[in-house]
């Protein structure tokens, strides 16, 4: 009996510094960089934003005028066909990221 208890206490500590060591070096997600973002535009806006067919370019718009666009699909407040679907795919810290990302690098 005494053998059964002190199995079960040994097992019971094992367990414990396991799930003490899995948490510790499990690492803290941060934000997703705006560039990996921003990737997800190229589909359709072309690259760097320079689309030549039906979908407007994006490229050279500032900061600003990204984000107003986008917070205005995520919110329904401008219509489309498939930007409402995407931008509502993003948090507004996302959202803003991008926005920098291609107002500061897509020319």
């Amino acid at each position: 009996m005494r053998s059964a208890i002190l199995s079960a206490a040994f097992a019971a500590g094992l367990l414990a510094a396991t799930a003490a060591q899995a948490q510790q070096a499990a690492p803290v997600p941060g934000p997703i960089p705006g560039s990996v973002l921003a990737a997800t535009c190229s589909g359709c806006h072309g690259q760097a934003g320079r689309s030549i067919a039906e979908i407007p370019p994006i490229n050279g718009r500032t900061e600003q005028q990204l984000l107003s666009a986008l917070l205005d699909f995520k919110n329904d407040r401008r219509p489309a066909t498939m930007m409402n679907r995407h931008a509502k795919g993003f948090s507004d810290d996302e959202l803003a990221a991008i926005a920098r990302e291609i107002s500061a690098n897509w020319r």
